[in-house]
C-alpha cells in the first residue's frame, strides 16, 4: 500500500476527542448513567482516552469497558472460518441494564462491525440506549448504521484505507489515507 495522505496528526486527534467529550457530555445532559465501552483493538485506547477529557470537564470518571466481537461478526471469508478465531476478552465491569452506552470505535465504514458490537452488547444485558462514537466516519455503509459523534467524516474510494495509528498500540498517534 502507498500512504496518500496524512488527515489528523496527534493534535488533530486531541481535539477531536475533546470535541467528541463535549458533545457526549452535552447530549447527555452530563455523565448520569453513561458507560463508555471500546471495541478491540483501538475503540478502547480511545474510550479510556475519552473517559479521561470526560473526567476533566466533569470531574467524574465513567465506567468504562473493552468489547471483543470476535465471535459476532458476519463477514469473515470461507478462509477466516476454517481457522480458529482469536478471541480476546470482553469486559464490563458495570451493570449496563438501564444505562447509556457509548459504542467507541476508530473508524466506521461498512456498518458491520458496530451490528456485531451491538449483538454481543445485547448478551450482556439490555442499555437505555446505545450511542456511537467515531474518530473516523469513511462513508460506503451498507447496513443502515450512523454514527452519534464523530471526529473526521473522510470521504474515501473503494481503492482507499484509512489506517488509524495510536500511542497505546503503534507509538504514535495519527490517521492516514493509503491507496491499495
Amino acid at each position: 500500500m502507498k500512504k496518500k495522505a496524512t488527515v489528523l496528526d496527534d493534535a488533530a486527534i486531541r481535539r477531536a476527542l475533546t470535541r467528541i467529550a463535549h458533545e457526549i457530555l452535552e447530549r447527555n445532559k452530563g455523565v448520569e448513567g453513561l458507560v463508555l465501552v471500546g471495541i478491540k483493538t483501538r475503540g478502547i485506547p480511545l474510550a479510556k482516552r475519552l473517559q479521561e477529557k470526560i473526567e476533566q470537564i466533569e470531574g467524574v470518571k465513567v465506567p468504562i469497558g473493552e468489547l471483543d466481537i470476535t465471535l459476532y461478526r458476519d463477514d469473515l471469508s470461507p478462509v477466516d472460518q476454517q481457522a480458529e478465531p482469536t478471541i480476546n476478552d470482553t469486559r464490563i465491569d458495570e451493570p449496563i441494564l438501564g444505562k447509556t452506552l457509548i459504542l467507541v470505535d476508530d473508524v466506521l465504514f461498512t456498518g458491520r462491525t458496530v451490528r456485531a458490537a451491538m449483538d454481543a452488547i445485547v448478551d450482556q444485558g439490555r442499555p437505555s440506549q446505545i450511542q456511537l462514537a467515531v474518530l473516523v466516519d469513511r462513508g460506503h455503509r451498507e447496513l443502515p448504521i450512523r454514527a452519534d459523534f464523530i471526529g473526521k467524516n473522510i470521504p474515501t474510494s473503494q481503492e482507499e484505507v484509512i489506517v488509524v495509528e495510536l500511542g497505546e498500540t503503534d507509538s504514535h498517534d495519527q490517521v492516514s489515507i493509503y491507496e491499495k
